[in-house]
Formats: structure tokens, sequence, C-alpha cells
């Protein structure tokens, strides 16, 4: 049951056992998951449409040594996973969190194929450490295209994508840095398919609905308070209010990274957001209210953003990924200095994390602001924030030579000439000595496999020259409310709060701020949310 807003809800669901708060994979898998355990449960989301971050995004989760990766051909096995995430944690992941995320990743995925709409089948990408003992190919899921509109309204409230065309990750993936078919594209959007973030945030939903879960849009939650019997009073709405009891309550609301005073308050260093704009906090805010720690607060989901100045998602200036852009031969990135500072083709998180330097003698940041520059072979071949492949937006600054072009964008010209004479000259072998791009299996994956004889590298050599400014972005914030493993909300005094729950990246994240895959974000997210599901089910 979809309903537009407040003044739909029925009187019979103004007494719950639970109500979640978020319509992202955290919240609806948690709603789900309880509702097949015998719960009432009532889903509400602020937003006018459905879905959160995951509707917005890639839509991959990472979970090693699943049932289907096995089925597809995949080697795995819980010992290399251990390994891998006891390495790329740092030990910040103890053993007992390790086992807890993969026996509950195992029977998420066993569970979503069995027992839900989810269509998901392995993703041939390696993790994001390579170098890692126990590393392996294919513990990321993706989503099969997804049709809404056997559910009635579904297709209308799904929230749209924010720039992702509509193909799978793995057809993306295959094209190598190219662009889609222009034909299936324009074939699926006129037949209402939805694809990666929208495809899983869609399939899910309608699984909530087949649960009999009512799921209530445009209802923010403005207050929590314990009631005389020990169950909450869920204050919801904002011109209208309705008052919701519950057993227990479900905080799946997202990040805080559209909150620019929580961003400069509790982050390392400010952030350029991609995800849904209705992530303010509001959860976080509810559960430090009702007493709750707060851990991993620094802790981001981080990939570099490029921001078109004419980019809106939700009627709001956003960016796009520009991790793929960065990889593709016949680019490099470099600071002010006209230096590069990182490789490029490094995992999106990783990454971004460098934007977080600081110059020890003049106390700035060493890497901010941030240029991808490019040449003209690059701009004919690939496409760059959306751009049709041989059209250089406008707002793109371009020049005849690099020494103009560093003049144009502030960069020191001197720096920038002399660091791509050196690139160029190991380029054209292949090689490059001082960051290895290109040199592991995950760098040359999303690389351009015409490209020889390494496909993340090629000179910059025909003129004119181009530039885009790199920011440091997020796909959400990743820490916050404190929870245990089965998302039960900790108080400041370090035992659980009774009835009161958290998953998704209002809390924090399974990783400890690492990032091990492709879909770490949606597997941190969907482990919790099943976690909690589980717990409420067996209550």
């Amino acid at each position: 049951m979809l309903l537009s807003d407040l003044s739909a809800l029925p009187d019979e669901y103004r007494d719950v056992d639970v109500l979640v708060m978020g319509s992202g994979a955290a919240g609806t898998v948690a709603a789900t998951r309880a509702a097949a355990g015998g719960q009432r449960v009532l889903l509400v989301e602020k937003a006018a449409r459905l879905g959160g971050t995951t509707a917005a995004g890639g839509g991959v989760f990472w979970v090693p040594n699943n049932r289907l990766m096995r089925e597809a051909g995949w080697e795995d096995s819980d010992e290399a996973a251990t390994e891998y995430l006891r390495s790329v944690t740092e030990g910040h992941m103890s053993s007992e969190e390790i086992a807890w995320y993969l026996a509950t990743g195992q029977r998420a995925v066993e569970w979503l194929s069995s027992a839900t709409r989810v269509n998901v089948r392995p993703l041939g990408r390696p993790d994001y450490h390579g170098s890692a003992q126990g590393s392996r190919t294919g513990r990321g899921l993706d989503n099969a295209p997804f049709d809404p509109s056997p559910w009635e309204g579904l297709a209308e409230a799904l929230r749209p994508p924010t720039y992702f065309p509509l193909i799978s990750m793995e057809e993306r993936d295959a094209l190598g840095g190219a662009a889609p078919d222009p034909d299936l594209l324009a074939e699926r959007a006129a037949q209402g398919i939805r694809t990666m973030g929208g495809a899983l945030a869609g399939s899910l939903l309608a699984s909530a609905i087949e649960a009999g879960v009512p799921i209530v849009r445009r209802a923010p939650v403005r207050a929590l308070a314990r009631a005389a019997d020990g169950r909450w009073d869920v204050e919801l709405g904002e011109e209208q209010q309705v008052t919701v009891r519950a057993t227990d309550v479900v905080i799946a609301s997202g990040g805080f990274e559209w909150n620019e005073h929580l961003r400069r308050t509790l982050l390392a260093f400010d952030v350029r957001p991609i995800s849904a704009p209705s992530n303010e906090g509001d959860g976080f805010y509810l559960a430090t209210a009702a007493g709750a720690d707060v851990a991993d607060s620094k802790a981001i989901w981080g990939v570099p953003v490029i921001c078109p100045p004419d980019f809106r998602y939700d009627g709001v200036p956003g960016g796009r990924m520009g991790n793929v852009e960065m990889t593709l031969p016949g680019s490099v990135t470099v600071n002010s200095r006209g230096r590069r500072f990182i490789n490029e083709a490094l995992n999106y998180h990783d990454l971004t994390r460098v934007f977080g330097n600081v110059d020890p003698v003049t106390r700035t940041w060493a890497n901010l602001p941030a240029w991808l520059i490019m040449d003209r072979t690059y701009i004919e071949r690939y496409p760059v924030a959306g751009s049709t492949p041989g059209e250089p937006p406008e707002w793109m600054a371009s020049a005849p030579t690099l020494r103009k072009l560093a003049e144009r964008i502030g960069v020191d010209p001197d720096g920038l000439e002399n660091t791509v004479t050196a690139f160029n000259e190991n380029a054209r072998r292949g090689e490059d000595p001082e960051f290895h791009r290109g040199a592991s299996e995950e760098d040359r994956h999303l690389g351009d496999p015409t490209v020889g004889p390494n496909p993340c590298l090629a000179p910059l050599e025909r003129g004119p020259f181009y530039a885009v400014e790199v920011h440091p972005g997020v796909l959400g914030t990743a820490g916050g409310i404190r929870v245990n493993r089965e998302g039960q909300v900790i108080g400041r005094g370090g035992e659980p709060i009774a009835g009161l729950w958290a998953a998704g990246n209002c809390s924090a994240t399974a990783f400890h701020g690492a990032y091990p895959g492709g879909g770490a974000t949606l597997g941190s997210a969907i482990v919790r949310g099943f976690a909690v599901g589980e717990a409420l089910a067996s209550q």
C-alpha cells in the first residue's frame, strides 16, 4: 500500500509493532524482513519520492562468499574474506564483527534472492585492494533491470536516478568508458524500466508492499518520545501532524551529508554530496536526543566529483562521480602546483582521502583545488560528466596549449608542463613509475581495453587541452549513531536503548571507515538492515 502523505494513513496504523524511518535499502530490508516474521510494520519516508540514496546510486552491494557468486563460478571462502577484511580495515573490524558480517550477509543474500523481488547476479569486478591477501573478484552483486509497473503507483513514487544511464552496472563496465547505446536507453525509458540503484530500490519496495507494509511519503519524523507504557510516540509530518505509537523504531534515514553544519562540525574536510538531498541528519538528531552515543563520525563513502554548473538533482546543485574519467587514458589530475598527487585509477574512496592532505608549510589544503587535464584525443573518445564524445561542453575550460590552460585555471604553468612532459614519456611505454597507475587488476578494470599496453595510460599530446575541476565528494556519510552488531542503538552509558534501532548511513558503518570493494556502502546498509529485521521478526 503506497500512501502519498499522512492524510491517507489508516487509523489502524496509528499503533504498530515497528515504525521504520527511511525507504532506502536499509529501511526497506528491515521493514520487509520484520513483516515476514509477523510484525505489524509502518514505513515512513521524509521525501516526496521513495528509495533514498539507494535509488540514486549504482545499486551494487558487497557480500563475500555468497551462494550466487559460487554458483556463477567465482571462487571464494570465509577464510579468504576474513583475511581480506582484517587487512583492509587495518584491524579496526574485530574477528567477531567479521564473522558476523559474513554470516549475516550470506543469510541476507539467500533471503533476498529467494523471498523478495530482488534479482541480482555477481559482478565481475575485483575487490578494491587487490594486493591484500584474500582479495577476490565477484563479491559485488549487480541488479537486473526492473519493471515497477505491476505495482500501482510505484513507478511514479520511485526516486529517479541522478545521472546514471538506464543500464546495469555489468553493462556499464563492459563499455570501457564509451557512451551507452542511445536506442537501448530510449527503449528502456519508454518502458519505464529502472536499473542499478533504481532497480534495487524498486524491487525492495515492491517486496515491502507484497509483505503488507504500508509506505507513507512526505512523512518526516519530527520527534521521538517515550510513552507511559515504555513504547515510542513518533511525531510525524509538517503542516499536518500525526502521532504513531510503536514498540520499536528503526532509524534508516540516510547520512548527514546535506547538512552543512554537521559536515563542517563532524567531518575532517568539507565534501560535495551526490546522494539524495533529503539526507540532512534527521535520524542523527533524533537518536542523540534519545540518548544515543556516536561512533566513526568522520567516516564517509568518499568519491571524486565533477560538478557541471547546470547539473541539478531534486532542485539543488549536484555532481557526478568522476573516477572513471580520471582512470581513462589521456588524462592526468593535478593540484594548483600543476603536479599529480595520486594514482588516478585508485579506488574512489581511498582516492578521496588524499584531498584532505594539508601542506605543512602553507597549512592549506595541498590538493585543493584539483583539476582533471585532458587532450583532444581524450575528448573525442570519452564522455566527461555526461558530455557527448567530441563535443566538449561550454563550461569546460580549454586552451590551445598546456601553458595557456594552466594560466586560465590558476595552475602553475611550469609545474603542469613539466608534469605532462614526464608523464607522457612514461605513458608511451605504458608505465607510471611515480604512482603505478594501471599496474593492478582493479586499476585496469575501469580503463579502456582498446588502449595498450596499459588501458589506463596514454600521453596528452594533441591540443587543444581541456580541464574540469574535481572535488572531494561523498556517496553518503558513514558514521554517526553508534549501534551493536544487531543494529540496536547504543546509549552514552554503553547499553542498548530499548526499542531503538538504526541501519544504513545514519549509523556507524560495519567497516569502520574502510571500503573493501564496490558495493560496500549498500553491503553495510543491507546486512545491518537485515540483522535488524531478523531480530525484530524473532520478537
